[in-house]
């Protein structure tokens, strides 16, 4: 895990994230071992979502990446990872956010290392390379500040190209989905120098 953390603390930095060109096409044995996300949320908290993939191919991954997107029509039409886009006509910023991801997120569960993983596509997140047999767990810390009930959806790719697949055992593409309610019950709470949410003291 030492050298997928080096590579996410590189990224982070903008001097480690993978490229294009040195991917090599084809197909990569991917499963998802662990997913979690708290189905039930209220305004104002703060919540993890953690992810554990695992290598279960006989080569290493290019360039582990996971793809995150509120599912419909709002959803799929936003720039933001975890928001939707407001359908109201000539808005000057018609994308609202569902979850505020915190400041140094998405990084490798129990690093103390900045992460970050950004790419130029805000919905993707770049995990850097992965050996063969080896697992990788990845957390995002994020606040709910929209009430409303919500499908966030993810992915798993092999690559940042087109011909750089992940894929399951059976075949499929691996990733899932969470079905969230966020309560309007919001608790006393204010916005940190981190961008995270937090109750006041």
């Amino acid at each position: 895990m030492l050298t997928a953390a080096l590579a996410l603390s590189l990224a982070a930095c903008g001097g480690g994230s993978s490229s294009d060109a040195n991917e090599t096409e084809g197909n990569y044995d991917v499963k998802v071992t662990e997913a979690g996300f708290p189905t039930d949320q209220h305004l104002g908290q703060t919540y993890l979502l953690d992810l554990g993939i695992r290598n279960t191919g006989d080569k290493a991954i290019p360039a582990l990446t996971v793809n995150v997107s509120i599912k419909g029509k709002e959803g799929e039409g936003s720039t933001l990872p975890f928001g939707i886009r407001d359908p109201q006509p000539e808005l000057a910023q018609p994308d609202r956010p569902v979850w505020v991801l915190a400041a140094h997120y998405p990084k490798f569960t129990g690093s103390s290392a900045n992460g970050g993983a950004e790419t130029s596509n805000p919905k993707t997140f770049d995990f850097g390379p992965l050996k063969k047999n080896a697992s990788a767990d990845v957390v995002w810390k994020l606040s709910a500040v929209k009430p409303g009930t919500y499908t966030l959806v993810y992915s798993v790719e092999a690559g940042l190209t087109d011909t750089t697949k992940a894929k399951t055992g059976g075949g499929a593409a691996p990733g899932g989905s969470f079905t969230v309610k966020i309560s309007s019950a919001e608790r006393n709470t204010e916005v940190n120098d981190a961008g995270e949410v937090v109750e006041k003291k």
